[in-house]
């Protein structure tokens, strides 16, 4: 099982955490939500719980909750702009559809 993330996707994660003066890295996970499903969760944590599964790259600590795991085990964590637009994009090699909005997802 694995969960990595990019190098612009780690330098993002590390100049959000300096700014907010805190915080021990991501927490990546699913939700149940949407018209195929499945959502991504993605929050700032100040510390890990005892069950997460923590992976590294770049010096940046991603943890994925144990439910989760199955569900984007061997996705790739990125930060891209594209336009005006900017955020973090979810290289999951399980998707197997994503809904018209772009929302949610399915395995």
């Amino acid at each position: 099982m694995s969960v990595s993330l990019t190098e612009p996707a780690a330098r993002h994660v590390t100049r959000y955490l300096s700014k907010r003066g805190k915080g021990v890295g991501v927490k990546l996970g699913v939700k149940t939500t949407g018209c195929s499903g499945l959502a991504y969760t993605l929050e700032y944590m100040d510390e890990f719980a005892p069950e997460d599964t923590i992976f590294e790259g770049f010096g940046v600590k991603v943890a994925v909750d144990p439910k989760s795991l199955a569900y984007i085990d061997g996705t790739q964590l990125d930060y891209v702009r594209e336009g005006l637009n900017e955020g973090f994009k979810f290289n999951n090699p399980n998707e197997r559809d994503k809904c018209g909005c772009g929302e949610s997802f399915r395995v």
